[in-house]
């Protein structure tokens, strides 16, 4: 196509008339109808249309109807990928002689230096780094000692240790770049030499960044400071194949690179980079299948998912589906990077020799870093499509056609999205620190009662940020596709006002709750008794409290119909017991009794920090019929009081019958003396009120 629009335009130039054309346009027709001129055209055409595939279809699909917009588009991309797949098999039987056309070049130009002496060079240039990197290692002896003899008991000293050892690695690398890179561009030469050395230097940069990447995440020899969870021997495993991968993938760059200096044509190299995908194919499938406890039937169907991800991705990069192969391997290595933050993420905030099943709240520090850096990877991920797909940033952002204001859109919602789940993630671990902190106060602490109101009223507040980060996430997405939300919102508060008014009972429960909640009447865990209702307060909602009786049974009361609350957990009780002793007890005798048992509970390692004023002895409450009704108290937390008087009841029982204090009962006595007749009269009456024998 290219070169008959180049004819066009020559003749197109021409004068009307018929003359004869210049000689130098003679020239120029006649070197677009050489069959060379016309197979390079060609195959220049190909990569051009395949890298614009994305655009080249927005616009088509932007200045043509929907279906046959859609259908060109279509056809137009089988054309373009049948091109490709013809100019990579016209290439494939060329491919021997462009390397070697190449390589005659580079000996052309390094005939006074020599391939051997070109290797020298690299392998000098490469020594130049390793001893610029010898020499920082050496200098940095006291860093590295801190950083080995770093604490990691806490997640700060964890982070602190990681960073450390992060900037101590990176600045290896500089020093390795610095050493090779920058010393070579201190020096003047040959401008093919020149490409080709940068190029496997750069090379050499990258597997050593590579190594540096795996003893950072995975520290294969000291698991102290390993950032991702696995055993020392997958450790080794990944360190190796990520080292193999990388080396490979750089430097058959490089090479590739070079070639395509050398003017090798689209076909060509497209059959060396087909050769390489296979290659990297095989090692990835070789990792995957190969890695420790690849066997286990729990993890078989990752293995085959995996395989069949790496599988459809050569394909798609053989047949020049470059697009649809883009989008793939993004979104596996987006989705890979993710799970791996998050593993990363956990590892990091749990403490050594922890159980890896429990869960553990992660710090807020700590959960914006993680969810900042998971924000950065989906931004890193959207900014490779734009590029792979040779997408404008600036069209989208100031879009004239219907596709590209619905990429916009979609764009926009994603960072709602990704805003909204970095907002709401730091938000609930916030929440979640601060109940896991409330639950690990013990009741006897000072800050019982503010850890109590903090587990009552932050599950509250968790659900209702929920609601609104969510809602207004959906609000703002429905405002970047074009929806205009005014109405929406005014809608909504008409609906509510409807819902109010029909709703009366609702909305009293809720309120009610809001103020029970404000005025602080009850918290989690404590016992109330509203009404016919008490309990222990288990959890609530928005309109009612979950109460569970002391036998067993749930209560669930809408907070309209508590009323009076009485709460029996906040601050102390006074328990009072009552005890009858016969009338010739000594009393003073059993008042000092009593007390002597409240000091001994007081004195008691287990009850004795329950109790606030130990027990003692009122005095006399009132003369019974048949016993002195004697009257002590004592003060102890709410819900301990039972136990300790069980206790009290029981020492006071065995003190007053080791000292003579009876403890009175009721008794009938008979008077009347010895007269034989009052006797025979009584004995009579008790005879008649027995039961009668049974028949």
């Amino acid at each position: 196509m290219l070169r008959w629009i180049l004819l066009s335009l020559c003749l197109w130039v021409l004068p009307a008339a018929a003359q004869e054309p210049p000689a130098r346009v003679r020239e120029l027709l006649q070197m677009l109808t050489d069959p060379e001129v016309q197979r390079w055209l060609d195959q220049q055409r190909v990569p051009a249309r395949a890298a614009s595939a994305p655009t080249a279809a927005l616009a088509a699909s932007a200045s043509a109807p929907a279906s046959p917009a859609a259908e060109s588009m279509l056809q137009r991309r089988i054309d373009d990928m049948r091109a490709d797949m013809r100019s990579v098999a016209d290439a494939m039987p060329r491919v021997g002689a462009e390397v070697l056309n190449a390589s005659r070049a580079m000996r052309t130009e390094m005939r006074e230096v020599g391939a051997g002496s070109m290797l020298a060079l690299l392998l000098g240039f490469a020594a130049l780094g390793w001893g610029a990197e010898r020499l920082l290692f050496l200098a940095s002896g006291r860093v590295r000692r801190w950083i080995i003899g770093s604490s990691m008991d806490t997640p700060a000293d964890r982070l602190r240790a990681t960073l450390a050892r992060m900037g101590f690695g990176t600045s290896m690398v500089l020093a390795f770049a610095i050493g090779t890179v920058g010393a070579f561009l201190l020096l003047d030469w040959p401008p093919l030499m020149r490409e080709v050395l940068l190029a496997f230097l750069l090379a050499l940069v990258a597997v050593r960044l590579a190594i540096v990447v795996g003893r950072f995440l995975l520290a294969p020899g000291a698991p102290k400071f390993r950032m991702v969870p696995m055993p020392t021997e997958a450790a080794w495993f990944w360190h190796h194949r990520l080292v193999v991968l990388v080396t490979w993938l750089a430097f058959t760059r490089a090479g590739i690179g070079w070639l395509v200096s050398q003017g090798i044509d689209a076909g060509v190299w497209r059959v060396l980079g087909n050769i390489t995908s296979l290659v990297t194919l095989l090692l990835l499938l070789e990792a995957v299948w190969r890695r420790p406890g690849a066997r286990n039937d729990r993890w078989l169907g990752l293995s085959w998912g995996l395989s069949g991800a790496f599988v459809l991705m050569h394909v798609l990069r053989v047949i020049g589906a470059f697009d649809t192969f883009w989008l793939v391997a993004v979104g596996l290595a987006l989705f890979g990077a993710v799970r791996l933050n998050q593993a990363i993420e956990a590892h990091m905030q749990r403490p050594p020799d922890d159980d890896p099943t429990r869960p553990v709240a992660p710090s807020v520090g700590s959960a914006i870093v993680a969810r900042s850096f998971r924000l950065m990877l989906h931004i890193a991920a959207a900014w490779t499509l734009l590029v792979a797909w040779d997408i404008d940033l600036a069209v989208i952002l100031e879009p004239t056609t219907l596709p590209l204001r619905l990429l916009r859109a979609l764009l926009q919602i994603a960072i709602v999205v990704l805003l909204a789940d970095l907002l709401w993630y730091v938000l609930r671990t916030v929440i979640e620190r601060r109940l896991s902190e409330a639950v690990a106060v013990h009741m006897d602490d000072a800050d019982a009662g503010r850890a109590m109101r903090l587990r009552t009223v932050l599950p509250i507040v968790r659900n209702m940020s929920l609601v609104i980060i969510a809602t207004m996430a959906v609000l703002m997405g429905l405002s970047a596709l074009g929806v205009d939300i005014g109405p929406l919102v005014a809608g909504a508060g008409v609906v509510g006002i409807a819902i109010g008014f029909g709703a009366q009972t609702l909305v009293k429960d809720v309120v009610s709750g809001i103020f029970y909640l404000l005025d602080d009447a009850f918290r989690i865990g404590e016992y109330i008794q509203s009404n016919a209702y008490k309990g222990t307060v288990e959890a609530f909602s928005l309109r009612s409290v979950k109460l569970r009786h002391h036998r067993g049974p749930l209560y669930t009361v809408p907070f309209g119909e508590l009323g009076a609350v009485q709460n029996m957990s906040r601050d102390w009780v006074i328990d009072k017991l009552t005890v009858g002793v016969t009338y010739d007890s000594d009393l003073e005798r059993a008042r000092k009794l009593v007390k002597s048992i409240g000091q001994q509970l007081a004195a008691d390692p287990e009850m004795g920090r329950h109790i606030l004023e130990p027990l003692k002895m009122q005095g006399v409450e009132q003369f019974g019929d048949f016993a002195i009704q004697l009257r002590m108290k004592m003060m102890t937390r709410p819900g301990e009081q039972f136990v300790i008087r069980r206790k009290a009841l029981a020492m006071i029982k065995q003190a007053f019958d080791a000292n003579g204090i009876k403890f009175a009962y009721p008794t009938v006595q008979i008077a009347g003396g010895a007269d034989p007749a009052a006797a025979a009269a009584a004995q009579q009456m008790l005879a008649s009120q027995q039961p009668p024998a049974a028949g």
